[in-house]
């Protein structure tokens, strides 16, 4: 059976539940991370959110993959890869566990800086984020059991946020704050 696509109202527990997950990963990446942020739903307060903490590590190279691979492991994180997705490295929860989605990418980059922009915007637009909330819900309702139909049914609505983000970026001078952890 494929997984239900379910969005939950805010949890006030959330930056909690990251912020306990983001010091261990500092404590066993060291300066390996250069970064690592609170990114995704529920990385905005007030935001309805798949219940999954979203974290993203950034690092100054995917090589060696063993540098960011084996601390997560040692974690109980389990390194996907056979993500398709080329810009970055993902691991995920071992079943049983808090869903969390842990995404490695490189410092600069355009994939690192989307999430970023993306998420404080949202902060700074609340809005912005309510519309978003909308959305999400009424595709989760249509794409119940369709993961990859509702990241597909929310592409538009998020391209307009991004360029609503790149224009207020240029405006006020956006740059990524300090790391989260």
């Amino acid at each position: 059976m494929r997984e239900r696509v379910v969005i939950v109202d805010y949890e006030p527990a959330w930056p909690a539940m990251f912020a306990e997950l983001a010091t261990s990963m500092r404590r066993v990446l060291g300066d390996v991370a250069v970064r690592i942020d609170h990114i995704g739903s529920t990385s905005v307060a007030g935001l309805a959110a798949k219940p999954v903490i979203d974290v993203q590590i950034s690092v100054r190279s995917f090589d060696p993959l063993e540098a960011f691979r084996a601390p997560l492991e040692s974690m109980g994180l389990v390194y996907r890869a056979d993500n398709p997705e080329r810009t970055k490295r993902y691991f995920r929860e071992t079943p049983g566990r808090r869903r969390t989605h842990v995404h490695v990418r490189q410092l600069g980059s355009f994939s690192q800086q989307f999430p970023l922009l993306f998420r404080d915007y949202l902060r700074s637009h609340p809005s912005a984020a309510a519309e978003y909330a909308l959305v999400k819900r009424r595709y989760a309702a249509e794409f119940r059991h369709d993961r990859l139909g509702y990241v597909k049914a929310k592409d538009s609505f998020v391209w307009d946020v991004v360029r609503r983000a790149d224009a207020w970026a240029q405006c006020i001078g956006w740059s990524p704050g300090p790391s989260d952890a």
